[in-house]
């Protein structure tokens, strides 16, 4: 029975909620442009490569509230943080975007801390999940083909441009998880593993809402349809699968929650 529990947890948390969870992962680092760094032919000063990165958050309000409380909740990851991308400045006078910082600083914290989110209580885990939910939705309402690949971690610079345009919804998803880390490094509630009956609950629950058996096995399992399921079905199943979650008995949520959690953390 293990082994079946770890296989549908597997399947079912790494395709979708990790898919979701990593979104802000998918930034890369702006490339080098003729921008005025790029014409200084001194080295720049550790101190004022700081200032400029800081200037840069600051001057990108949804994220700068984000690494405000960063700074306030786990204030040497932060420290840890601006220090090496001022480093990084410093030294290669390339300025990166404030969707660049946040991406990294996420990825940075997550690393350390995110293990701290699955301990957290019902209501800040359940949180995490309802605004992954958001920015699908926002996904979902430009490009199915786009949400698609959302679902399943893969993204393009098309989803970039996206995320961009969107850095509210971004924003809110990385406070959310930085807000279980934090409840969960006061509450520290431990809970076990989600068990088979939990997963049974979740394919009725899914069932309920229309989906078929092979809909579900491609959520739970990973099996995909023959012939695979068009893009809009996709992504409606990828948006009915985190509708469906919070619907669950508590107990089985936060068991499946907390399960998500901690494999995000290790990602």
């Amino acid at each position: 029975m293990l082994e079946k529990i770890l296989a549908l947890a597997a399947a079912a948390v790494v395709a979708i909620c990790l898919g979701v969870g990593l979104m802000v992962l998918a930034f890369g680092p702006s490339r080098p442009g003729g921008g005025p760094l790029a014409a200084l032919s001194g080295p720049l000063d550790k101190g004022a490569a700081r200032q400029i990165v800081e200037t840069t958050i600051a001057q990108t309000p949804d994220y700068a509230r984000y690494f405000a409380r960063m700074r306030e909740t786990f204030t040497a990851d932060y420290e840890a943080a601006i220090d090496e991308f001022a480093t990084r400045l410093s030294d290669t006078k390339m300025e990166q975007s404030a969707d660049y910082y946040l991406s990294e600083a996420v990825r940075r914290l997550r690393q350390a801390h995110g293990a701290l989110a699955a301990k957290a209580e019902p209501d800040r885990m359940a949180q995490v999940f309802a605004r992954q939910l958001d920015v699908l939705r926002a996904v979902a309402q430009q490009d199915k083909k786009m949400c698609v690949a959302f679902l399943y971690g893969a993204t393009n610079l098309d989803f970039q441009r996206f995320a961009t345009s969107r850095r509210q919804l971004v924003s809110n998803m990385a406070t959310a998880s930085l807000e279980a880390m934090v409840n969960g490094q006061g509450k520290k509630i431990d809970r076990p593993q989600p068990t088979e009956a939990d997963f049974k609950v979740l394919e009725k629950a899914l069932a309920d809402r229309g989906l078929n058996r092979a809909e579900i096995d491609s959520l739970l399992d990973g099996k995909m349809p023959d012939p695979p399921l068009e893009d809009a079905r996709s992504c409606a199943l990828g948006q009915t699968y985190l509708e469906v979650l919070p619907t669950l008995p508590e107990a089985a949520r936060t068991r499946i929650y907390g399960l998500a959690l901690e494999l995000m953390a290790k990602s």
